[in-house]
């Protein structure tokens, strides 16, 4: 993805003007994506847990780094698709950023769904053909609290559905705001707000959305709660448009990204002291008080995380760069196929982390695999990614 830092005051910039791709934010991007199989691996150990494949084994740790994770993973993720959604509207404009975000979001939405929802039930009877353990309850996975078409479950896609309403109601109220505003005035207080992020105190800017979403759950939970259906879940929607419109904020200020990163060592020590504190929270204090060490950790982990990854990825990595373009495919079809490599791992009794190495590596093969062969190099990857990549492994003669 490319981008270019200098000040958006007008509607769009020239197709042709210079661009400086940012390697360290699509190696981050990539990262979030997969950061979450890893989540997903972990989840049959959590203790008392309520996972389609629970293992007999349980582990303090699993949870402890499913928390973490969970604190920042999916603000990370949005923030950088408001950050490159800025700039792709700016660029092409638009009908082509709508267009765009169709395509590349809301059609693999529809397109993929039905593939991975059989695989999905596979897994579940395959469980309880195996090991005799019997589905969860609809009461405990949420779907059935909503009636009729809606009560479809959205499974790992949920983010698909979210970013793309997401995308689509900032487009509308910007419209209105340029109609109310100007040109010239929206883009100085989008530009201000941007600046406002970057400032030392801008953690907690950005912090106060995703707080609102948790306060609005019907959980104390230190995460915020997707949506397992398609209907809209408000403290997702607040929590994460709130990261959207950070990212989209801070490419509307040139400079503010790079003042941002250099925040990364003091971002980084108060996300690791208060990670702890947010996911013990729940147990102890208010809500409020639990929502406000859970935003202020996650966001401390954005910024520090921007900054880190700022000084590690300066050029193009061969083998980051790669990953990061397979990410957004392995996401996708990474759920089911984990699935039907947890059962007869839990099956087998083997120790935790054995079984999470096994299938972290088994999946990860045949989804990098798959990748190379069936998507880098053809319409596939050119429709998900936006553009064609020469074969890394199967290299054609």
């Amino acid at each position: 993805m490319s981008q270019s830092l200098s000040p958006e005051p007008t509607e769009t910039i020239p197709a042709r003007a210079p661009t400086t791709r940012l390697h360290h934010l699509d190696a981050l991007r990539g990262g979030a994506l997969l950061l979450g199989v890893l989540l997903h691996a972990l989840m049959p150990f959590l203790p008392g847990g309520n996972w389609l494949v629970d293992d007999a084994h349980e582990s303090w740790a699993a949870a402890g780094a499913v928390g973490v994770i969970h604190l920042f993973r999916m603000a990370l993720f949005m923030m950088l698709a408001g950050y490159f959604g800025h700039m792709v509207l700016h660029r092409r404009g638009v009908a082509a950023y709508v267009k765009d975000r169709l395509t590349r979001i809301g059609l693999p939405l529809v397109a993929f769904w039905p593939g991975l929802f059989a695989l999905m039930i596979a897994a579940v009877v395959l469980n309880e053909v195996v090991r005799g353990a019997a589905p969860i309850a609809a009461a405990d996975t949420g779907p059935a609290a909503t009636p009729g078409f809606l009560a479809v479950p959205t499974m790992h896609l949920w983010f698909l559905l979210l970013l793309l309403e997401i995308a689509l109601v900032v487009v509308a109220v910007r419209a209105v705001l340029l109609r109310m505003l100007g040109t010239e005035r929206a883009a100085g207080a989008a530009g201000r707000i941007g600046g406002a992020l970057a400032s030392p105190v801008g953690v907690v800017l950005a912090a106060v959305p995703y707080a609102a979403g948790l306060m609005v759950q019907e959980s104390s939970d230190a995460s915020i709660i997707e949506p397992y259906t398609l209907v809209p879940v408000a403290g997702a929607s607040i929590g994460y448009s709130g990261a959207f419109l950070a990212g989209w904020f801070l490419r509307a200020r040139s400079g503010s990204l790079a003042r941002l990163e250099r925040q990364w060592i003091p971002q980084l020590v108060i996300a690791v002291l208060l990670s702890p504190l947010a996911l013990a929270a729940p147990m102890f204090v208010p809500a409020l008080l639990t929502a406000a060490f859970a935003a202020l950790a996650g966001w401390a982990w954005v910024y520090g995380l921007l900054g880190l990854t700022a000084r590690l990825v300066q050029r193009a990595i061969p083998w980051v760069r790669y990953l990061a373009d397979a990410s957004y495919w392995i996401y996708l079809v990474h759920f089911p196929l984990l699935l039907l490599v947890e059962v007869p791992l839990a099956a087998l009794g083997a120790p935790i982390l054995l079984q999470l190495a096994v299938a972290l590596i088994v999946v990860m093969a045949v989804l990098l695999l798959s990748y190379d062969l069936f998507v880098r190099s053809t319409w596939i990857g050119a429709w998900l990614n936006g553009h064609r990549r020469p074969r890394a492994v199967f290299v054609r003669r």
